[in-house]
């Protein structure tokens, strides 16, 4: 098994987390259900948990968690800076009643003394007047962070590039401004399709309308940002990163989920190589 599936693992023995307490956060995107997130410290490590799309008659039914893992391991793949993941098999409690499903869990990525700061906030106390928010972006130095963020969320189609999803973390003590490593990928990939006949008439080219603090609603006109600065990634995806990024999926996700999803971000990332080459 690759370092890569290593540094995202999936643990399938079931854990008791029914100790953990939920809050509730509204889907986003016009995104139905709710999304619920949890912490806990453990000597002395933060650790963060999120569902999947959630209701309380039917339990967990989405699969936003492991499309964090994918993303993870495709970041990897592609040689970028992102927080890593764990896809957990547990038991929870949500209001006296307990589910059982795969959730998400990562680790707290500010070092210490850093406060964050969403990037939207970030931009309008410090912005020039009608600079717009990729030069902004640019000023400050972020140039190669946010091209990479443009190409991905292109390739993955992501939803929800809004401007709390992208994190400012400054230390004022120490005078370090840094940018958060790339978070929160649960709503791409073909995390609307609920069953699959969902999934097998899903369009997996389809320009669908996008929350980008960057650029447009478009991520495909989102591309034009970075036309010209070359191969963004530091890595290349292959054919055989297939058999990687759903290591270990094939007994939680159905065959047609992962086909689609090894689809979609093939024809994507071919689409993006087009217009860095300029064909």
């Amino acid at each position: 098994m690759s370092d890569i599936v290593n540094s995202s693992s999936i643990i399938k023995e079931k854990q008791d987390l029914t100790y953990l307490k939920w809050s509730h956060i509204r889907g986003s995107s016009g995104t139905a259900g709710t999304f619920l997130k949890s912490q806990s410290t453990i000597e002395g490590v933060k650790k963060y948990y999120k569902l999947s799309n959630f209701d309380m008659e039917n339990g967990v039914i989405g699969y936003e968690c492991v499309n964090e893992i994918i993303v993870d391991r495709l970041l990897s793949i592609l040689g970028v800076e992102h927080l890593s993941y764990e896809l957990i098999n547990a038991d929870i409690s949500v209001d006296g009643k307990v589910f059982n499903t795969y959730l998400c869990a990562s680790v707290d990525f500010k070092k210490r003394g850093e406060s964050k700061v969403a990037l939207d906030d970030y931009y309008r106390v410090n912005a020039k007047k009608g600079e717009s928010h990729y030069d902004f972006c640019v000023r400050f130095g972020w140039k190669e962070y946010i091209d990479r963020m443009i190409a991905l969320d292109y390739i993955i189609l992501n939803r929800d590039r809004h401007g709390a999803n992208i994190e400012i973390l400054q230390n004022s003590r120490a005078h370090t401004l840094r940018i958060a490593p790339l978070f929160d990928h649960g709503l791409s990939l073909v995390y609307s399709c609920y069953s699959e006949a969902d999934v097998e008439k899903f369009d997996v080219m389809e320009d669908k309308q996008c929350q980008n603090f960057i650029g447009s609603r478009s991520c495909y006109d989102n591309l034009m940002l970075i036309k010209n600065s070359g191969d963004v990634f530091p890595g290349k995806l292959r054919k055989s990163d297939r058999d990687i990024l759903f290591e270990g999926l094939d007994d939680i996700l159905p065959p047609v989920y992962l086909e689609t999803i090894w689809k979609m971000i093939s024809k994507r990332y071919k689409v993006y190589e087009d217009i860095r080459n300029h064909k």
